[in-house]
């Protein structure tokens, strides 16, 4: 073969030569004016605002900026001709939502002068997310079960106030025996979920918070401290779940959540079950939600009826599970991957352990604020302590 080769080569030196004197090689470095179009997503042409966006062209050891006009356009000026990644993002935040614009282009031939252009998606995540669930309750002195001061915690992600008046949470179906599978929901009530209680806060005026604020919603808003190292004050909580019953201590000074559904008979306090399965949703919606169809365990006619929860109204869920002797069953799961793709639970069987489940801290601003995981997997997003304060996150 090489023998072969070694003929070939004088004939095809001549054709070489004769090609690269037709080439102007003083174009291969020529300065280049290039322009990029930034692309709206899908169905946003007449929402979304293109212009004032920073467009990124880069090499691996440099990179150049851009802003584009009104029309979504950002020119690059003396551009050598090479092969370039192309990106643009910026966030978008309305009253529930948080929104990231983004689009990428890698590897993008610039040989001359030329428009390309860059198509965007938007990406959603919540602008409040379920911060923190203490379920698990501990042991007083004498060795007792207490639960008095167990609590929901709410964050909000943006970097705006946001108003957190109306906003619902429903807590999800927490039998040992499922009313309801995911097959089963799939097949008699797609696109629903199945919630023993909500409750709401109180929509009669604004209830704004700051950016890396959080929401403290308790049963019992009083200071449990001294019963056990695993329980705190909650006497500045914000909202507590009034017990009708008078089996946990209530706060006057402390603003009452609205029991707006309850499959319990009598139950006024939010049924948080200490070893789990103690899932949480939060929702905003104008609909009467005690309008909302209402449903028996699966195959039954009577007994407790839970609430069909339309799965489209959810900002945010978080699916927690019973840790059994065996594990955890993740076939027990309540909410679908489109609310949450994985699960979370604590260690403790039965729970009275003080343990904790919270969201990881994704990133920590310039201004120290934190922004917490959020995925859209509880999996990856919440861990377990027994020393995580109320209000308090890893600032990591």
């Amino acid at each position: 073969m090489r023998q072969i080769y070694n003929r070939l080569l004088p004939s095809f030196l001549p054709m070489a030569l004769l090609l690269g004197a037709c080439v102007d090689m003083s174009d291969v470095t020529r300065p280049l004016t290039v322009q990029v179009q930034v692309l709206p997503p899908d169905g946003m042409a007449d929402v979304c605002d293109l212009g004032g966006r920073t467009v990124v062209m880069s090499l691996s050891d440099t990179s150049f900026t851009a802003v584009t006009d009104d029309g979504g356009i950002a020119t690059f000026a003396d551009i050598a001709p090479d092969i370039y990644d192309i990106s643009v993002s910026w966030k978008v935040s309305t009253l529930d939502y948080l929104y990231t614009v983004s689009g990428s282009q890698n590897s993008q031939l610039v040989a001359d002068a030329t428009l390309l252009q860059l198509t965007t998606r938007m990406v959603m995540a919540s602008n409040i997310v379920i911060g923190k669930i203490a379920s698990s309750g501990s042991k007083d002195q004498n060795n007792r079960t207490y639960q008095a001061g167990k609590y929901v915690e709410l964050y909000n992600q943006s970097d705006e106030a946001v108003d957190f008046a109306g906003l619902y949470i429903g807590l999800l179906d927490s039998e040992s025996s499922q009313p309801y599978t995911l097959a089963n929901l799939a097949n008699d009530h797609p696109d629903s979920i199945l919630v023993k209680q909500i409750f709401r806060i109180p929509a009669d005026e604004p209830y704004l918070v700051q950016p890396g604020g959080t929401v403290l919603l308790v049963n019992s808003a009083v200071d449990h401290s001294d019963v056990s190292e695993y329980e705190y004050d909650l006497t500045e909580a914000d909202f507590e779940a009034k017990d009708a019953s008078g089996t946990y201590q209530n706060n006057p000074d402390v603003p009452a959540l609205e029991n707006v559904f309850s499959h319990l008979s009598g139950s006024s306090n939010m049924n948080l079950v200490q070893g789990g399965p103690c899932g949480v949703v939060i929702f905003r919606t104008d609909i009467d939600v005690t309008a909302l169809p209402r449903t028996y365990a699966y195959g039954k006619t009577k007994g407790s009826q839970w609430l069909l929860l339309p799965v489209d109204v959810i900002l945010d869920g978080v699916d927690y599970l019973h840790n059994k002797v065996t594990g955890v069953d993740a076939g027990t799961k309540r909410l679908p991957d489109a609310v949450d793709a994985g699960y979370t639970y604590i260690n403790a069987i039965s729970g009275k352990s003080g343990e904790v489940v919270y969201r990881r801290t994704a990133s920590v601003t310039a201004d120290g604020r934190i922004i917490l995981e959020d995925t859209n997997n509880s999996s990856n997003d919440f861990q377990i302590s027994t020393t995580i304060a109320p209000r308090q996150y890893d600032n990591e």
